[in-house]
């Protein structure tokens, strides 16, 4: 007999697995005819909100590492939508701006989240608090 806290359906890890990765797959379809990956979106975001972060910041706001984010961004500098420069100050810093190619994105991309939205079938409330509660984990999950 298997414990309560073993099935599958009881694990708060699998329900946010599975919920991301069917929200994640939204976005394929409508990000592959523009050449990006969902990653490279989030970048994007970032970016638009306040251009000219470090390697370091977009990392810390996406939660990701840079052994992901630096080979992302040398594929969106190759592709003409970003900068990246080391700082003077601290060569062991890198710089990202983005080019007018990336700035025009912005544009080309405004469409996406009402899209995605149309496909994601809950009620405003509902994405609120669970927009909350999502953040709410983020900040409660232990980093060792």
């Amino acid at each position: 007999m298997i414990q309560e806290n073993m099935r599958l359906d009881n694990q708060l890890c699998f329900a946010l697995y599975a919920a991301s990765r069917k929200v994640v797959s939204l976005y394929t379809p409508v990000l592959k005819p523009l050449g990006l990956t969902y990653t490279q979106y989030l970048v994007f975001l970032v970016l638009w909100e306040k251009d000219g972060q470090t390697v370091g910041e977009i990392c810390r706001k996406l939660y990701l590492d840079s052994g992901t984010v630096t080979p992302l961004l040398k594929k969106m500098e190759d592709a003409g939508y970003v900068e990246r420069r080391r700082q003077k100050e601290d060569e062991r810093v890198v710089s990202v701006t983005l080019t007018e190619k990336g700035k025009a994105m912005q544009e080309t991309c405004s469409a996406i989240p009402d899209a995605i939205g149309r496909c994601v079938h809950i009620e405003e409330k509902d994405a609120v608090m669970l927009y909350d509660l999502l953040y709410r984990t983020l900040g409660a999950v232990c980093n060792e």
